[in-house]
């Protein structure tokens, strides 16, 4: 795939396009329905599985939640056998943190158990609470308390729904990111507000501008610099790590030093070895810099990183290192003066429902060549 920076559309004339409302879940979905398959045939098998190198994201933390439900697990060769022959129990389980697929999974796994569970310090971010309104239209009974507690009656059987996905907030903000860093303009159509909240506030600290109406949101630069900002990722209602990748590049064109601490996943720094070799002065340490202490402060990873800007970036030849970073490429190589040659983006397909034909529609220079 060649990009050449050649977007920059008026702002007097937005682009318009949807954003998707898929999500990739492997592990969520996999567990879940192992779990399905314990509870209604007493056995199921999960086949190894992959997934961007981000951090690590041990199943074995999956597999102790299906445990505490009764489950036993035997390890293979080739992947997982677990096998519950009296079905699976309620239980009480709370998350040493809030993450969003083990939340997921003990809600899927819980409905069908016997009796209550009670699962806490769960994640409580948007995609959650579709899918609790999902399972209570599917007849399961969940209770959310204000403190991260979900509490889960098990019912005998699950029917049918009729339901609209939520749009893909990370998507929205992805593309937002890129209309700041090229001096473009966009108009992402399905964009909800409140599901943004943190993002938007950053957006327009950055010197972003966005307006919102029924239909979605409108993100465009305002035409001056760019200010640098200190950033740190968490769980909702906090800066999601998704976020991040995108938002980097667009802080290699603002003034002065930002700082990005990551602390959701531990290696989520890798794709900035690219944005260097293209121009950009960045670098990643060991040490907590957002200011607040994190889980990986004293574990040697690479979880922050000072951006100096602004920077020129010039095109260059890029190997896509997962789903959100290489999606951070596209942006960067559309920013850069130049061509750039960006392999891999057959991984950013997963996570941007037709995004060929989006960047064609705001007019960037760019062809796909397999």
């Amino acid at each position: 795939m060649r990009a050449s920076s050649s977007w920059t559309p008026p702002r007097s004339s937005p682009h318009t396009w949807p954003i998707s409302t898929r999500t990739p879940a492997p592990r969520a979905f996999r567990s879940s329905s192992a779990a399905r398959s314990c509870t209604a045939w007493g056995e199921a098998f999960i086949p190894d599985l992959g997934g961007c190198r981000i951090g690590d994201r041990p199943i074995d933390f999956h597999l102790e939640i299906l445990r505490q439900f009764g489950a036993t697990v035997d390890k293979q060769a080739q992947g997982i056998r677990l096998t519950a022959p009296d079905g699976l129990n309620g239980t009480v389980i709370e998350l040493p943190y809030p993450s969003v697929g083990a939340t997921e999974q003990t809600l899927l796994t819980a409905v069908r158990a016997r009796g209550l569970t009670e699962l806490r310090n769960a994640a409580v971010e948007p995609e959650i609470m579709d899918l609790v309104d999902v399972l209570q239209k599917m007849g399961a009974i969940i209770s959310v308390d204000t403190d991260r507690t979900i509490h889960v009656e098990g019912v005998d059987e699950l029917c049918g729904y009729t339901h609209s996905a939520l749009p893909d907030r990370i998507e929205a903000a992805s593309w937002a990111s890129a209309a700041l860093a090229t001096r473009g303009d966009v108009f992402v159509r399905g964009a909800h507000q409140s599901h943004m909240t943190t993002f938007l506030n950053t957006f327009r600290k950055v010197g972003g501008a966005f307006d919102v109406t029924d239909e979605g949101i409108r993100f465009y630069h305002s035409g001056g610099d760019l200010s640098s900002i200190v950033v740190e990722t968490n769980v909702h209602p906090g800066f999601m790590t998704d976020w991040q990748q995108p938002l980097v590049v667009a802080l290699t064109q603002a003034q002065g030093l930002s700082i990005v601490h990551e602390t959701v996943y531990e290696n989520r720094f890798g794709f900035t070895g690219a944005l260097r070799k293209m121009g950009a002065t960045i670098q990643v340490y060991r040490e907590c810099l957002g200011g607040t202490e994190c889980r990986f402060g004293q574990r040697n990873f690479y979880h922050s990183a000072v951006i100096s800007g602004p920077t020129p970036l010039t095109g260059a030849d890029i190997v896509v290192p997962d789903l959100r970073g290489g999606f951070s490429h596209l942006i960067a190589a559309l920013t850069a003066e130049g061509t750039s040659r960006v392999e891999g983006v057959n991984l950013i397909d997963r996570g941007y429902e037709h995004f060929m034909s989006k960047l064609e529609s705001l007019n960037a220079a760019v062809t796909r060549l397999a």
